[in-house]
């Protein structure tokens, strides 16, 4: 499937969900999506049955309600997994829930940063981070943390194509430049 289907359907959940009296918000609607998805990615039974041929929609759509249920999934994540089963497009679950969290964080005025460190943040300093990354760019940021030993130092912050360097070894290149433009 193309990433263009994938986010169509994100965007029409993403209508559905964010309609007055859709009655499930947003980070509900996403972390439930990713809940099934994560278990349709984990459980080869599971994939087995909701993308074999063999098996009919109306038997997929049993066993994607009752384990929906048992997940206590909303009515509309439900029934948008009904119809996912019924346009085959089950195999294309993590795409869409991607796509659709990418789609709510546009639609609400968030961006999502990726943060790298050299060793782990404690809570204060992630929580910082983000409020210093949300006066940066004007918005609600969501930050992803990684540790990546390479850094030697500091943090460095991507938004988009807008890398945010305060790493070691970013200042220490930036060094490297001043110094050898000063010699020429």
């Amino acid at each position: 499937m193309s990433l263009a289907v994938a986010n169509r359907y994100a965007r029409v959940l993403a209508d559905v969900v964010l309609s007055t009296g859709s009655g499930i918000e947003p980070a509900a609607a996403i972390s439930q999506l990713q809940q099934f998805s994560g278990l349709l990615h984990g459980s080869i039974d599971l994939r087995n049955v909701l993308l074999s041929p063999a098996v009919s929609p109306a038997r997929k759509r049993d066993v994607a309600g009752n384990l929906a249920d048992q997940l206590g999934l909303h009515r509309v994540l439900k029934n948008f997994l009904w119809v996912m089963i019924d346009h085959r497009r089950t195999s294309q679950m993590t795409e869409i829930a991607s796509s659709f969290e990418t789609v709510i964080d546009e639609r609400l005025g968030r961006v999502r940063a990726q943060v790298s460190s050299a060793a782990d943040l404690q809570p204060e300093q992630r929580a910082q981070i983000e409020t210093e990354l949300a006066r940066l760019t004007g918005k609600q940021v969501r930050c992803e943390f990684f540790v990546d030993p390479g850094l030697m130092g500091g943090v460095s912050a991507r938004i988009g194509s807008t890398i945010y360097d305060g790493s070691v070894r970013g200042q220490l290149a930036a060094l490297r430049g001043r110094m050898s433009t000063s010699r020429a």
